[in-house]
C-alpha cells in the first residue's frame, strides 16, 4: 500500500506506513501564547489517532503538552534524550509510553522502523530552558523512508547524516516576520531537498501560525513560503516532485508522482 501523508497544519504531519500511524510535533491548539491560528481550522479528533508520536525538539511549537494529552492511552511518544527533566509536563502523560532518544537510535514500530537523525537547531525548552536536549529528525522506514527534519538549519553533512530517502517533510517558514539561524526558509530548503535528492517533498512549517498582532507585516512571508519552495525547488532540484498541501489535505506521493 504506497505512503499517505496528510498535513494539518505548522510541523503537524500523519504518516501512514505499513499499516503504522506516525503523527509529527502534535500541535492542535487554535492560539499559543502570543500566537494565533491563522489559516486551516485546528485539526479533527482524527489527527490525534496515531501508533506513535515523534518530537523533533523542546519549543512549544513543537512539544505541546495539551496536545500530547489528547493522544490516546498507549500511545508511543519519542521526544529528545532530557525531555522529561525540562518539561515537567511530560511527567503527567503516564498514559503514553514516552521513550527518549538521541541521534542515532532506532525505534520499532510494528513493521516500522524510526531511525533518529541530527538537527541543527536551539533544543532548550524556551524562554527558561538552561540545559539543552539534542534537536532531532527522524526517517520513518517502512515501505518508504520518509524524512521529518522538525526544525533544522542547513549543515554540510546532512545527506550523509539524514541519509537516502524517498519523500522529505522539509520545514519552508515560521510562525513570525524573521526566521533565526537554525531555521530553513524557501531558499535553504531547496538547498536541503538538492542534497537529499529524494523521490518527493512536501513543505511545511509555515502558513498556519502569526503573532497576534502583527497581521500586516511582512504578511508574505507567513502566505508565500510553500509557493517559492516549488520555485527555487524546480531550479535545484527538477527531479524531485514536490507536493504543496492544504491543511488537512494528504497526498500519497508515490502514487501522485
Amino acid at each position: 500500500m504506497p505512503v499517505q501523508l496528510t498535513w494539518w497544519g505548522h510541523a503537524t504531519c500523519t504518516v501512514e506506513d505499513s499499516g503504522v500511524r506516525v503523527l509529527t510535533d502534535p500541535l492542535f491548539a487554535r492560539r499559543l501564547a502570543h500566537l494565533r491560528r491563522r489559516r486551516g481550522a485546528p485539526p479533527p479528533p482524527e489527527a490525534a489517532v496515531a501508533d506513535v508520536a515523534l518530537v523533533s525538539h523542546l519549543h512549544a511549537d513543537h512539544l505541546h503538552v495539551p496536545s500530547l494529552a489528547r493522544l490516546a492511552p498507549g500511545t508511543r511518544l519519542l521526544v529528545p534524550r532530557g525531555a522529561a527533566a525540562q518539561v515537567p509536563g511530560l511527567r503527567r502523560l503516564e498514559r503514553l509510553r514516552v521513550t527518549e532518544v538521541a541521534p542515532g537510535d532506532r525505534v520499532r514500530i510494528g513493521d516500522l522502523v524510526v531511525r533518529v537523525v541530527p538537527a541543527r537547531h536551539d533544543g532548550r525548552r524556551l524562554p527558561v530552558g538552561r540545559h539543552r536536549s539534542p534537536a532531532l529528525g527522524y526517517v520513518v522506514e517502512g515501505d518508504a523512508r520518509t524524512y521529518f527534519a522538525g526544525d533544522t538549519g542547513l549543515f554540510e553533512s546532512m545527506a550523509e547524516e539524514v541519509g537516502p530517502v524517498d519523500v522529505a517533510l522539509l520545514p519552508v517558514g515560521g510562525w513570525g516576520p524573521y526566521l533565526g539561524s537554525g531555521h530553513l526558509d524557501p531558499g535553504r530548503a531547496a538547498q536541503a531537498l538538492a542534497r537529499l535528492n529524494p523521490r518527493s517533498a512536501v513543505p511545511v512549517h509555515y502558513g498556519t501560525y502569526w503573532p497576534i498582532g502583527m497581521d500586516a507585516v511582512r504578511p508574505h512571508e507567513f502566505h508565500a513560503p510553500g509557493d517559492e519552495f516549488v520555485r527555487l525547488a524546480a531550479q535545484r532540484a527538477p527531479g524531485v516532485a514536490v507536493h504543496v498541501l492544504s491543511h488537512g489535505e494528504s497526498v500519497r506521493p508515490e502514487a501522485a508522482r
